[in-house]
């Protein structure tokens, strides 16, 4: 068994990072990272443990806590990220609370629970990635896990009367997930740190790399008789069915639950699903990570400085499956991109050789880097011509999804945008034959990964770098440290630089 120690003082950059922490308290973790045969799905299979868990430990923080993270609260998950380790475990929850002068704006809940659902397979990573390097697309999943877990093998214990905060992500490879609990309304309260207008669902589409919050208060019975409950994750937008089964458990009642659960909407329709999507808004009135309302940020009065259209597709390299993203699938250079830049390394990183906008041009493997201009403000367009149903990630950032609409995106498109309440996330779908319209204010420094959430796109070149940096600044060293802190002395050196 190999296993490596980790020492934790964990940067997780999920949003800004900003210095003046001095004072501020420092969590550290202490993380052994090892592989394990666990017993999954009727099978054994080598997963990745953290301190011989799976998933992982939870990380705890608070808004300025050294992880670091800075002006941000909410749920989100940590996972290995190179070379199709997700496909192993790996991950874990991350709760991220607001300070304790910023109020939460619902009673404080009696307990929380983390629920990490996602697709999983029997094959091992090394496997899959080496059918991925041949050109094949991946299998359909084998199942859908609970907290690392079969069905009906995870449970949450619950107290009549008492509330309860679910915090649930989609940590999966490929499969967008419809969450639901019987017999229990689930009040949707935040989403990738934004504090959302609360409404009462019945089920949720949870697409991947996706994180939320729900409420759910526990059935009181005044003669004290109870029972067990389904909480189902089903697949969406498949050919067939595909779930998974936790449960609840109230004090005394029989381990297994009767009756049907909600029904879950139909396999295809997406239509549901946008709508849904549409109505998840941001509450204006409420702070967040600071005191003042999310709604005293009028994101849609700001002038937008650039618009970047980024169409995916699919190419054959070699006879090989590769995916696009503008005609240019990505392939990482030898030196890392953060050394490439800081040592200013100019043949590696080609000017213009990106194009924001679709091209008519041949498909191509390239490493894409587009140059953004610190504190601009930019409208982004996520098309996608292919039947398949995507997710994009943007590291380093919340942005605003201001709009959703079938075919293909137009400048009139823009009078359908939400300027007002659109959620704040930093991980949004885009439908098949659809596009996603986005707002973002560049006010984070460095070099930031732009990538589908669905493992093979991922893997296989769907993927692109933000370069964000102020005007007269291409010279790392001119940065100010308020705006980017500076690579260590002693960074690992390698590539052309040595």
């Amino acid at each position: 068994m190999r296993h490596v120690f980790v020492e934790v003082l964990v940067l997780i950059s999920l949003v800004i990072l900003e210095l003046s922490y001095a004072f501020a308290p420092i969590s550290s973790y202490q993380w052994v990272v090892s592989y394990s045969q666990r017993f999954i799905l009727g099978g054994n299979k080598q997963v990745i443990v953290i301190n011989d868990m799976f998933p992982g430990p939870i990380l705890n923080a608070t808004a300025n806590d050294i992880i670091v993270v800075k002006d941000q609260i909410g749920s989100y998950f940590y996972f290995p990220t190179l070379l199709l380790q997700k496909a192993a475990g790996g991950y874990g929850a991350i709760r991220i609370y607001p300070p304790e002068l910023v109020p939460v704006p619902f009673p404080k809940p009696d307990e929380e629970y983390d629920i990490l659902i996602g697709d999983w397979f029997y094959l091992d990573h090394t496997v899959m990635r080496a059918s991925l390097d041949a050109g094949h697309s991946l299998p359909n999943p084998d199942g859908i896990l609970f907290n690392g877990r079969g069905p009906e093998e995870t449970f949450f214990a619950f107290e009549p009367g008492k509330t309860y905060r679910l915090r649930i992500s989609n940590v999966g490879l490929k499969t967008c997930l419809n969450f639901r609990i019987q017999d229990h309304d689930m009040l949707l309260v935040e989403t990738e740190g934004t504090y959302v207008q609360k409404r009462v669902y019945s089920s949720l589409d949870i697409h991947v790399g996706q994180s939320y919050s729900i409420l759910v208060t526990a059935k009181t019975d005044p003669v004290g008789i109870y029972r067990s409950y389904y909480i189902f994750a089903t697949a969406r937008f498949t050919d067939s069915y595909l779930g998974g089964i936790a449960l609840i458990r109230y004090p005394g009642s029989p381990l297994d639950p009767v009756g049907q659960g909600p029904l879950a909407p139909a396999l295809q329709d997406f239509g549901s699903s946008v709508e849904q999507a549409l109505s998840i808004r941001m509450d204006l009135n409420v702070g967040a990570a600071r005191s003042n309302p999310q709604g005293s940020y009028h994101y849609g009065r700001i002038n937008v400085t650039r618009t970047i259209i980024l169409h995916n597709d699919v190419m054959l390299s070699s006879g090989k499956l590769r995916y696009t993203i503008n005609g240019v699938s990505f392939v990482y250079p030898e030196t890392p991109l953060k050394l490439v830049d800081h040592f200013q390394l100019n043949d590696t990183i080609i000017p213009g050789m990106f194009p924001v906008y679709p091209s008519n041009k041949t498909p191509t493997l390239g490493t894409s880097v587009v140059d953004i201009h610190y504190k601009d403000f930019i409208h982004i367009v996520f098309q996608n011509p292919l039947f398949g149903l995507e997710s994009y990630h943007i590291d380093g950032y919340n942005f605003f999804v201001v709009g959703y609409g079938f075919g293909a995106w137009s400048e009139s498109k823009k009078a359908g945008y939400n300027l007002v309440d659109a959620v704040s996330r930093s991980t949004v779908q885009v439908y098949p034959y659809s596009w996603t319209a986005i707002l973002i204010a560049m006010d984070n420094q460095g070099m930031w990964n732009v990538r589908s959430q669905k493992a093979e796109q991922w893997y296989l070149g769907q993927e692109l770098y933000m370069r964000v940096k102020g005007e007269g600044e291409e010279d790392p060293s001119t940065i100010p440290v308020r705006d980017e802190n500076p690579i260590p002395g002693n960074v690992i050196r390698c590539g052309k630089v040595r």
